[in-house]
């Protein structure tokens, strides 16, 4: 087994710029993120990537919102990412130099367009699990699901992000 594992620390000078004042709303935070996906071919090649960056975080009547901006790391540089996580689903956009709509739901298959910048793909996501442990200081959400190209199977993955307010004791 092959594993690959990237790690860097975005830090995004402009944190402050999304705060409540920016937004209008009066429960936006800055907040630092932690992703990490896993990937898994199915021929024993495994991928891990590990992204830390500042963002904002909205939580109002069990709905999560976070939005960062991707990095160089990602391959997303100059997009905007917002994960909205609901209780029965987790969405997440992106806009900018890819664009796209993932809508991830427990036990359902969905596919979307994702457009690159060298053109269209349409991508399926198979929801496995989602579990999430969220609430108004930040929290928890993991999800496991398979990705097909034109029901061609891709890659199993797990994707992890842990949000935590800038500024509080263990965060």
């Amino acid at each position: 087994m092959n594993t690959t594992k990237h790690k860097q620390k975005h830090n995004n000078e402009n944190a402050n710029t999304r705060g409540s004042a920016a937004s209008g709303k009066t429960g936006l935070k800055d907040v630092w993120i932690s992703i990490s996906n896993l990937q898994h071919d199915g021929d024993e090649q495994e991928n891990t990537m590990i992204f830390d960056t500042a963002g904002s975080y909205y939580f109002d009547d069990g709905i999560a919102v976070l939005r960062y901006q991707e990095s160089e790391l990602t391959g997303m540089d100059g997009t905007m990412t917002s994960v909205m996580v609901m209780p029965n689903q987790v969405v997440v956009d992106r806009a900018g130099v890819l664009n796209g709509r993932m809508i991830f739901r427990e036990g359902m298959r969905d596919s979307f367009p994702y457009e690159t910048p060298y053109g269209q793909l349409t991508l399926g996501i198979d929801t496995r699990s989602i579990r999430r442990n969220i609430n108004e200081h930040g929290g928890d959400v993991e999800i496991d699901y398979n990705t097909d190209l034109s029901h061609a199977f891709l890659a199993k993955n797990r994707f992890k992000i842990s949000v935590k307010e800038m500024g509080k004791p263990n965060g």
